[in-house]
């Protein structure tokens, strides 16, 4: 809900809505917009690219930047309401959903928005299982040789990550801790940088560019349009940007308006990570051609170095570790706080008892933290372990979120912001950009739901 300006005017260290002054600028908008896209979907795109082949998957990734960048420029906008510059702040997405369409819509925004978070956890299982296998299995092959047979099971490691964010979880504002964000930043951009060398020193040492105009061959046209479905999921699944806008814009400093200074920070960020994913996309089907393995640091195409393949794995692994908790603290505030009103004189709900251990300081917990957390916990380690299934899972993922998220809920809200009347021709243009991104979603989630289905049943 936007919250009334309690002050009319900024002065000193308050800000107009009587919060500290922010601080923000330009640079560190661009850092944070750069931080929270790159991750682990950048490991999928180069096996997107060898589905959609050298002139659909480039152009893919570009037009994928582009939606992503006009989501941005019409989120921007969104940021104070009813004016874009003088009016009152929303401190959220679901916020500015609220104020501009109401409150049924703000129900089904938040109810995508939790599903996402819960399903970006199930893939952080997933992901940091197999790139656990991935560590013991380079090193089977260092010592074995690459023929070895080397296969291990993962759901030793969906476990153990599993018993190691239901510790986690329990630990008091972990998320909002300032390393967090620190670690995360450096290991996404270490694994990424690695596949991207990586994929570049095989295509030197191939001596050639592998790859085809129409990407991987399939058995038929039905299995290769689903496959195709799929790596446009894949895609939007690593643009997870649009919905966390508003949010960095609240960081900023005023003047200059706060949508001018995120419109320039979204059209220099998703330029340095476009540019970023096309290298790691483009280089790694380069490198494998038809045989481009599904995620390019596990799926070994590369044996050697092997020390280098564990360090972009570990980092993968650390990344996820403390990724998990930013994605599921916001869905435990969320449940915690609706049962804190609903029963106000639970003691199962409200009751808070110290634990402490020797040396460490006090800690407080109750019933429902540790109970609903360690559930919540198991729920996704039980579906990742169900569905092992990295690109598919990725696919479902990026397809659910990206038109409703990422073009419907801006369009709308564009079109009460700016008053625009209906069948004028920013309204005819806007509704084409939708319905395209609509079909996109529906061809990545067919795709990715086949695909899921076949490799569950296979």
């Amino acid at each position: 809900m936007a919250v009334q300006q309690s002050c009319p005017v900024a002065n000193g260290s308050w800000d107009d809505d009587g919060r500290p002054k922010r601080t923000g600028t330009l640079w560190s908008c661009i850092a944070h917009i750069i931080t929270a896209v790159i991750g682990s979907g950048v490991l999928s795109l180069a096996w997107s690219t060898s589905q959609l082949g050298w002139i659909a998957g480039p152009v893919s990734l570009l037009c994928f930047a582009i939606v992503t960048y006009i989501s941005a420029f019409l989120l921007a906008d969104c940021y104070r309401s009813p004016d874009p510059i003088t009016g009152t702040r929303n401190y959220s997405y679901m916020d500015a959903v609220r104020v501009n369409l109401g409150r049924t819509h703000t129900w089904f925004c938040g109810l995508l928005q939790y599903l996402s978070l819960y399903g970006t956890d199930v893939a952080y299982v997933i992901t940091t299982s197999t790139c656990m296998r991935a560590i013991q299995k380079s090193n089977c092959y260092h010592k074995e040789g690459h023929q070895a047979a080397c296969t291990y099971g993962d759901n030793f490691y969906m476990l153990l990550f599993g018993l190691i964010q239901i510790v986690m979880s329990q630990i008091p504002d972990f998320h909002n801790m300032k390393w967090l964000s620190v670690v995360a930043a450096i290991m996404s951009f270490s694994y990424s940088f690695i596949g991207f060398a990586l994929g570049l020193a095989k295509v030197i040492g191939n001596g050639k560019i592998m790859g085809s105009i129409t990407g991987v061959p399939a058995a038929n046209v039905a299995d290769k349009l689903w496959l195709a479905f799929q790596a446009l999921g894949d895609i939007a699944f690593a643009y997870p940007y649009s919905i966390i806008v508003i949010e960095i814009q609240d960081t900023l400093k005023s003047p200059p308006p706060e949508n001018q200074t995120m419109k320039k920070a979204s059209m220099t960020a998703i330029f340095v990570t476009t540019f970023f994913y096309l290298c790691c996309g483009c280089f790694g089907y380069a490198a494998f051609g038809n045989d481009t393995p599904g995620n390019l640091l596990t799926g070994f195409g590369f044996y050697e170095p092997y020390w280098l393949i564990d360090f972009a794995n570990a980092c993968i692994v650390l990344h996820l570790v403390g990724g998990y908790q930013i994605y599921c603290q916001p869905v435990f505030a969320f449940v915690e706080r609706w049962l804190t009103k609903k029963y106000p004189n639970s003691s199962f709900v409200n009751n808070f008892y110290t634990f402490k251990l020797p040396l460490l300081p006090g800690f407080q917990w109750n019933l429902l933290r540790l109970c609903f957390r360690t559930a919540y916990v198991i729920s996704t380690t039980a579906l990742a372990m169900l569905f092992p299934y990295f690109n598919q899972v990725l696919g479902l993922l990026g397809a659910l979120n990206f038109w409703p998220l990422a073009i419907y809920f801006p369009v709308e809200m564009y079109f009460v912001q700016k008053k625009i009347g209906a069948w004028t021709r920013k309204w005819i243009v806007l509704r084409i950009f939708s319905f395209v991104c609509f079909l996109v979603t529906v061809m990545g989630f067919i795709g990715s739901l086949e695909g899921l289905i076949s490799a569950k049943l296979s």
